[in-house]
């Protein structure tokens, strides 16, 4: 892929992912592999005025080893140069920005009740951290295409063509060509996810039914506080950023504790470097009571027991089977694409954000009115071109959100 086009995505990671500011400090979370691509975020940062950049490499192969060799113990542990680490992040609050390349094979083979355990404890050590950043400064993830990666999305291509066929797949997902201007097409972006927003929150519905063909038959019921977003967000301090490039959804948290039914996933999972595949979840009174998978099962089972919230719902997200990557047909094996393919609802921790005067209240307030909690947040994937998603509001009216995969709001 040319350079000057890379530089043009790096440009606006910097100034439409996280916008950040003159004097801010930056983070760059990369897997080594993609040490090229990073550098050039890094330029670009400083360009934009950050104080500092600090890139924090990550390898999955050495994952790997530690999850072999290590005790369970020795994972566990949260040492205090990473408390000092995270302490630090939340004192000044830099920009992050993470690169997501990571093979979703990369950890197959590795213990799963060993790697959940772990995750668990290091979890709740380091979610006070999470929560004191949350809302208060700007991140985003985008992606860059490894050799592995590329080879799982195109597995009869060349490695060198794989990943140049990646490479326009995820440029195209963001906006970036040669002889456009990315940032103006995301702005336009913005103001339409924008209104669809606007249009759902009109509507003040009570609860969402959810049918499709495949045996999808859920309903959940809304936080009546709560609004619907998409696209970029903004900060306490009026600083407005984008989380997730690409992003097609519109989303909301619904309430904790209150859906029934079961939702069938139509797209594969990849959840810590391992793949969970044509899956179903079932709900009682808001809390997962089955599931079935028939690859992965003993992990989507763990994942399920990570923490109390972890049954539960934090999200139900709307996208349109008529969207720009699912009209690629590209299964990409990365939730940051796949969930934006298609209708999505995540279990574990719900968004702060999404409920009206969120700024004034404390994390527990918050947390009364229904948004759900959990050191996880997973998403995986229900809709489809038989997905109907049906809303209703406290009066009885009936309201058609989604007929066939697409909007009919």
């Amino acid at each position: 892929m040319k350079k000057t086009i890379l530089k043009k995505y790096a440009q606006l990671a910097v100034k439409s992912g996280v916008n950040l500011k003159k004097g801010q400090g930056c983070v760059i979370f990369s897997e080594v592999e993609q040490h090229e691509f990073a550098e050039m975020v890094a330029e670009e940062a400083y360009r934009a005025g950050a104080k500092w950049v600090s890139m924090n490499w990550q390898d999955q192969a050495v994952s790997k080893l530690q999850y072999r060799h290590e005790t369970l113990t020795q994972l566990s542990r949260v040492e205090e140069w990473e408390k000092a680490r995270q302490q630090y992040l939340v004192d000044t609050l830099p920009a992050l920005v993470h690169i997501s390349s990571a093979d979703p094979d990369g950890l197959k083979g590795v213990n799963v009740d060993k790697m959940q355990k772990a995750g668990a404890v290091r979890g709740k050590v380091l979610k006070a951290y999470r929560e004191a950043m949350d809302n208060k400064n700007q991140w985003t993830i985008i992606a860059v295409p490894s050799k592995k990666w590329a080879k799982k999305v195109f597995p009869n291509e060349r490695t060198s063509t794989a990943v140049e066929k990646l490479w326009e797949a995820i440029l195209m997902t963001v906006r970036v060509s040669e002889d456009n201007d990315p940032k103006e097409a995301w702005d336009r972006h913005n103001e339409e996810l924008k209104a669809k927003c606007e249009k759902l929150n009109s509507c003040q519905l009570e609860y969402l039914h959810y049918e499709s063909s495949n045996g999808t038959d859920f309903k959940c019921w809304l936080i009546p506080e709560a609004e619907w977003h998409g696209g970029g967000d903004t900060l306490q301090d009026g600083t407005f950023y984008n989380p997730n490039m690409p992003t097609e959804e519109v989303f909301t948290s619904p309430m904790k504790g209150k859906c029934e039914g079961t939702l069938v996933s139509t797209m594969p999972l990849s959840y810590q470097g391992n793949l969970i595949d044509k899956f179903s979840v079932t709900f009682e009174n808001g809390k997962v009571v089955s599931c079935q998978a028939e690859q992965g099962q003993e992990l989507l089972e763990k994942m399920i027991g990570m923490d109390e919230g972890a049954c539960m719902l934090g999200e139900l997200a709307l996208v349109p089977d008529d969207s720009p990557i699912s009209n690629s047909g590209i299964l990409f094996y990365n939730t940051l694409f796949d969930e934006n393919a298609a209708c999505h609802v995540a279990l574990g921790r719900g968004f702060n954000e999404t409920i009206r005067g969120y700024e004034n209240m404390s994390n527990e307030e918050i947390k009364e009115l229904g948004v759900n909690d959990s050191i996880i947040h997973v998403d995986f994937m229900v809709g489809s071109k038989e997905l109907n998603v049906t809303g209703y509001t406290k009066d009885g009216q009936k309201v058609e959100i989604f007929r066939n995969g697409n909007w009919a709001l």
